[in-house]
């Protein structure tokens, strides 16, 4: 399996800055199977995982000297931890909050050492504890994005050429079908790691199915490590609510059941802090940053990935299987999802990644761009349109009203072209036009797509 978190973590182990990094991330995306990948690299690796392992939680207890934690973990492994040689892999750290302290003092007192920790409900415990500031760094993991899909299933011809976008100017017809086809399979199959590499194994797609509501459930079973049993049952009903809502405006007040935002805005909270949902905020898109204009009670929600999202809702659309070109033109709210997604994994992992929209209210008429984002000095913004009888008037006004903003972006099932202000994108480059701003990721795309 490709990921891209992988040249992340080569840097970090070389870097001569390096500190304990702490890997973030929702359940199930990844970040064992990368520390564990980055192991090989190491003539040593350790994995402590706090969850399978309770009784590592001792050794953190007596005091959070490192050096008698070594020394400890070397005896109860009966493994080598040597600097320089070792890496140190603390899972599920969350479990044990003294370890996440203990992170700063690594940093201080053996800074020779690589430590890495992971931990599912990691923002639960740092409220606790709170974090080692200017100690410690992070990384964000997130489900696989479509070209790291392409790169794991051995499409790499085909990452090339949408990397070629847009000096090649378009695809022939073949490989512009050939895509389709594919992005039509990862709507379904979604970005969870499992579910992948299931599919690459067994080419079954209700095996994969299957691995999907497995998922779905061990979200539900993390519920009551959130909170307080009296709100677990606000965090279900938004839980199966935002599926059917995707993209669209929430409003408390159409979330089923008779609840007020008072009961259901800190649920909310606690599935964002878990990563199962992303916010997409409205923005006045003025200047920089975009949430310094940011309205932060008017939001749109998208579930972590689609083919959780999809399997929540039944598998309601085959026919991104069969005839994907039509489904992106019809599931017009999951395809802008797939988009906030994809420009979520293709974020710099070491910070959070930012979703914002834009909407302008007129005595007229109103306008709204789905996405809006910032790269380099330019504010960009973005819509996804099926491009059968769509204006782009709402990207226009943008664009009229901006002097940030030079150009928009539009990404549809059509190839690419540009018309003045407007560039279009297939739906499957979204990777290839970030890197026309973003030197770092191209980098990584072309050398995920050569090994």
């Amino acid at each position: 399996m490709k990921r891209l978190i992988k040249y992340d973590l080569d840097h970090w182990k070389v870097s001569h800055t390096r500190k304990p990094l702490m890997m973030r991330g929702a359940r199930q995306v990844g970040k064992t199977y990368a520390a564990r990948e980055l192991g090989k690299t190491f003539a040593h690796f350790v994995e402590i995982n706090f969850e399978l392992r309770p009784d590592f939680i001792e050794i953190f207890e007596k005091d959070l000297d490192p050096v008698r934690i070594v020394n400890a973990l070397v005896t109860m492994t009966r493994q080598s931890i040597i600097p320089g040689e070792t890496l140190l892999f603390f899972d599920e750290i969350q479990a044990c909050p003294k370890a996440i302290i203990a992170l700063r003092y690594f940093y201080e007192m053996m800074p020779a050492l690589h430590v890495l920790a992971a931990g599912s409900l990691l923002d639960f415990a740092i409220d606790q504890v709170g974090v080692p500031v200017g100690r410690i760094e992070f990384c964000y993991v997130y489900p696989l994005s479509f070209m790291e899909y392409l790169a794991s299933l051995g499409h790499h011809a085909l990452i090339e050429m949408i990397l070629a976008l847009p000096e090649k100017k378009t695809l022939d017809v073949i490989f512009h079908k050939k895509l389709f086809e594919l992005l039509g399979q990862y709507m379904l199959l979604g970005g969870m790691p499992e579910v992948i590499m299931e599919f690459i194994k067994q080419k079954n797609i209700a095996q994969a199915y299957h691995l999907q509501k497995i998922i779905v459930n061990a979200y539900r079973n993390d519920f009551p490590k959130y909170t307080k049993k009296l709100q677990i049952k606000y965090i279900e009903t938004l839980f199966h609510y935002i599926p059917r809502s995707v993209s669209q405006l929430f409003k408390f007040s159409h979330v089923d059941g008779d609840y007020q935002k008072r009961e259901l805005s800190p649920a909310l909270t606690l599935l964002e802090k878990a990563g199962i949902i992303h916010k997409i905020v409205q923005t006045a898109a003025n200047g920089f940053p975009l949430g310094a204009e940011a309205k932060l009670d008017r939001f749109k929600l998208i579930l972590l990935d689609v083919g959780l999202n999809q399997i929540m809702l039944g598998n309601s659309s085959p026919e991104f299987l069969f005839n994907p070109l039509e489904a992106f033109v019809n599931k017009g709210a999951l395809t802008e999802a797939f988009v906030g997604q994809e420009l979520v994994a293709y974020s710099p992992g070491y910070a959070p990644a930012d979703l914002y929209y834009w909407h302008r209210e007129n005595q007229t008429s109103n306008a709204e761009v789905d996405y809006v984002i910032s790269l380099q000095d330019r504010i960009i913004p973005i819509e996804v349109k099926s491009g059968k009888g769509s204006t782009l008037k709402s990207l226009h006004i943008f664009l009229e009203n901006k002097s940030k903003a030079t150009f928009g972006v539009r990404f549809s099932t059509h190839p690419y072209s540009v018309e003045k202000k407007l560039h279009s994108y297939p739906l499957y480059a979204i990777a290839s036009f970030l890197t026309q701003h973003d030197q770092s990721l191209r980098e990584k795309l072309q050398k995920m797509a050569v090994e």
